[in-house]
C-alpha cells in the first residue's frame, strides 16, 4: 500500500472499540458513531487532521451535529441531515473539532473498496465522478423523507451482513446499486431546485476546469507543467490557464503546487522514506530542489515538518 493512501484495512485496524461497525472482509464497512464512541476514536481523528488520500468510496449521513471537511483543497461545512460522498483519489482532511462539538455528532457511514464498486451492476463512476455539479456539491442536505429512506437502506444492509445468508456480497451489491440511483436522484433534484444553469459556455468552462482538477488529482506527483494538462484536454496552455483562473480565481500552477504539497505532507507524515526518496517519487530533480519548493510553500523545510515543528 502506498503510504499516502488510507485503505479499508487501515480503517479497520484503527477503529476503536465501541464504534459499531459491520464489515464484509476488506470490501465493505457499515458503521455508526455517536457521542462518547466518537470521542474514543482518537486514532482515526488524529489521522484525519492531516491530508490523506482514501483509496475507496465513503458515503455517510450526518444525523446530528456539524463539522468542516476539506476535499481537494475546498472546505465544506457538513450540517445535521447531510449526505456526503467522497470518491477514490480525493484528498481529505477533517478540521479538528472541539470536544464538546464532537460529543454531539451522530453519523452513519458506508465505506467501499474500488474492487467492490467495480463489480456492481451500475456505472458508479459515471453516476458520481463524471457529474460536474456533484463534484462541486459533494455534500447536500436531506429532507426528512430522504433521511428516512437512507436510514432504511442502512438498517437493511446491516441486517443482511449480520445474517446467515450465504450470498451476502451479491445482496449488498444489489442494495448499493439501488442506493446509487436514489442518491443520484436526490442530488439532481436538489441542484435543479437551486437553478443550476443550462449547458452553455460557462457550463463548458466549468466542465473543462473539473476535468483539469481530475487530471491534477491523478498526475500531480509526476507532472507539474501546464503543457501536459493542456495536451490531455486538447487545449493550448494559455487557454486552459484562462479557464482555470476564471473558474476558480486561482492559476493552474497554484492548484498543481498545492496538490504536490499535500502529497509531500502525506509522505512525510506517514512513510519512512527518506526526503531524497520522497523528492524522487514526486519527480523533483534533487532533494535540494524539493526542499526549496516545500519551504517556499509552507515556510518549513521537509525535515522540520516531519518532526512536527
Amino acid at each position: 500500500m502506498e503510504p499516502q493512501n488510507i485503505s479499508i484495512e487501515k480503517v479497520l485496524k484503527l477503529t476503536a472499540e465501541g464504534i459499531d461497525i459491520t464489515a464484509l472482509g476488506n470490501d465493505f464497512i457499515l458503521g455508526e458513531a455517536q457521542g462518547t464512541s466518537a470521542l474514543s476514536n482518537n486514532r482515526i481523528l488524529d489521522m484525519l487532521r492531516y491530508p490523506i488520500r482514501f483509496d475507496g468510496y465513503i458515503l455517510f449521513f450526518l444525523k446530528k451535529g456539524h463539522f468542516h471537511i476539506d476535499f481537494n483543497l475546498k472546505t465544506y461545512e457538513v450540517h445535521e441531515g447531510s449526505l456526503l460522498l467522497t470518491v477514490p483519489g480525493n484528498i481529505i482532511r477533517v478540521g479538528q473539532p472541539h470536544q464538546d462539538r464532537l460529543a454531539q455528532i451522530e453519523l452513519v457511514y458506508v465505506v467501499l473498496s474500488r474492487q467492490f464498486i467495480s463489480g456492481l451492476q451500475v456505472d458508479f463512476n459515471k453516476v458520481f465522478q463524471d457529474s460536474v455539479q456533484m463534484l462541486e456539491n459533494p455534500c447536500i442536505a436531506l429532507n426528512q423523507e430522504q433521511l428516512a429512506l437512507a436510514e432504511s437502506y442502512f438498517l437493511l444492509a446491516k441486517q443482511v451482513v449480520g445474517s446467515s445468508l450465504s450470498n451476502k456480497k451479491a445482496i449488498i451489491g444489489g442494495l448499493l446499486s439501488s442506493l446509487s440511483y436514489m442518491t443520484e436522484d436526490i442530488w439532481t433534484g436538489q441542484l435543479t431546485q437551486k437553478g443550476e444553469p443550462n449547458p452553455g459556455s460557462s457550463a463548458r468552462a466549468a466542465l473543462t476546469y473539473d476535468r483539469f482538477m481530475k487530471l491534477v488529482t491523478e498526475y500531480h506527483s509526476r507532472e507539474r507543467g501546464m503543457q501536459f494538462y493542456a495536451d490531455k484536454l486538447c487545449l493550448t496552455p494559455k487557454y486552459l490557464s484562462k479557464i482555470v483562473k476564471e473558474a476558480s480565481g486561482r492559476s493552474g500552477p497554484e492548484w498543481i503546487d498545492d496538490f504536490v504539497i499535500l502529497e509531500a505532507k502525506n509522505l512525510l507524515r506517514y512513510s519512512d522514506e527518506s526526503i531524497k526518496e520522497i523528492a524522487y517519487k514526486l519527480n523533483f530533480p534533487s532533494a535540494s530542489v524539493f526542499n526549496k519548493f516545500f519551504k517556499a510553500n509552507t515556510g518549513l523545510v521537509p525535515s522540520d515538518y516531519r518532526r512536527g515543528e
